[in-house]
């Protein structure tokens, strides 16, 4: 098969493009919105193409049609998956089968992040040639990103996944054969799911169309009007309606509070009286009696979980389902984190209440740290 990168043909690398998505959120086939001279997935394919890859696996489903009059397909492996509203994993099962046998590994790249470098790929590559681990994660600041490159090993475990599970449905039994390598590319955690996320990527100018544009200059950003530094500390990592609304209760009950995440900016949710931008939780003043929430929905559990455990925060919550705490907690021991740390991990975070709203999860949260605070000043 011929390709458009004359360094094709050495790696034994295939890069698996997955675009089946149906956009629900974007409200209209996201792989075609216009982005400068191309679209969205023309510009993933574009990178693919660029990078150090023996073929190009196109998972298609939704608008494949539409898709495929407006895409140039050439020297790629189109596959159409008639399955792609049962979830991710039929994708990831069907672009795996289509690659070629000889393949030694395949980068899973999603078709909504436009701004990844291709020399990110290729760095990841000559990773997995040089040290033959299973499964290779780019970091960006501590915070873990996509795409995954994962060995022919795990294929045929991959090859059973039904439903709306990616890869890191494996993550968990393979922990010891996981590389976590650092990039200095935050397109790897920028992703397009709305348009909101589009616009802001839209207005970036043709030149300085990089993930960095959207980043905050410094790693850690403060309020002008600082909080009072005798206050408990509650830091929140993620972004979604619950830590949102964490940062709100926090600021009622006097909380200093941070919330962690590397694109969003102070001014955007000016309650809080930190962002950080880096996932080192070293960058904040050291406090026993503090509290660290982590809220990040499977984006970077397991790196802010590992940081908070071995820090001297008193409290340390995941929210997360039963199933994910347990996974995540046996990863963690794996990894040797002493039982005494774990030990202070609540997981699932939370009351019960029977909470339901973003609202009532954060409620239930912030009463159990103040519940716990209590009882340590009374013992």
């Amino acid at each position: 098969m011929s390709h458009e990168n004359p360094k094709q043909g050495r790696s034994k690398i295939s890069a698996l493009v997955l675009a089946a998505g149906s956009s629900q959120r974007m409200g209209r086939p996201k792989q075609l919105l216009p982005l400068g001279e191309t679209t969205l997935l023309g510009h993933v394919l574009t990178t693919a193409r660029q990078a150090n890859v023996d073929e190009i696996v196109l998972v298609l489903g939704f608008a494949a049609e539409e898709i495929q009059q407006q895409i140039p397909t050439s020297g790629l492996k189109v596959v159409i998956n008639q399955e792609y509203r049962r979830g991710m994993g039929t994708s990831l099962r069907m672009g795996l089968s289509a690659t070629n046998l000889k393949t030694e590994g395949a980068l899973v790249i999603l078709a909504d992040q436009p701004l990844v470098q291709a020399a990110t790929l290729s760095r990841m590559i000559e990773y997995h040639h040089s040290h033959s681990p299973q499964i290779v994660i780019p970091l960006y600041k501590g915070f873990r990103g996509n795409p995954v490159l994962l060995d022919r090993s795990v294929f045929a475990e991959l090859k059973n996944l039904n439903g709306d599970v990616g890869c890191r449905a494996i993550f968990g039994s393979h922990a010891e054969q996981i590389c976590k390598l650092s990039v200095d590319d935050p397109g790897i955690l920028l992703d397009v799911d709305t348009p909101d996320d589009f616009h802001k990527l839209e207005a970036l100018p043709g030149a300085e169309r990089t993930a960095a544009g959207l980043l905050p200059r410094v790693d850690l950003e403060e309020g002008a009007n600082r909080a009072d530094q005798s206050l408990p500390e509650l830091v929140i990592v993620g972004r979604d309606a619950v830590a949102v609304a964490l940062v709100r209760f926090g600021r009622m009950l006097r909380f200093r509070t941070t919330l962690v995440d590397p694109f969003l900016r102070l001014e955007e949710l000016p309650e809080a009286d930190r962002i950080l931008h880096r996932l080192d939780f070293s960058l904040l003043p050291v406090n026993p009696d503090g509290s660290i929430v982590v809220a990040s929905r499977g984006q970077f559990d397991e790196e802010a979980l590992e940081h908070a455990l071995l820090s001297q925060a008193r409290y340390v919550g995941l929210m997360a389902g039963r199933s994910r705490c347990a996974e995540l907690i046996g990863m963690l021991k794996k990894k040797g984190l002493p039982e005494e740390n774990l030990n202070r991990l609540r997981a699932p975070a939370g009351l019960d209440i029977k909470a339901e709203s973003a609202e009532e999860i954060a409620l239930s949260i912030i009463g159990q740290i103040v519940s716990e605070r209590r009882q340590s000043t009374t013992v």
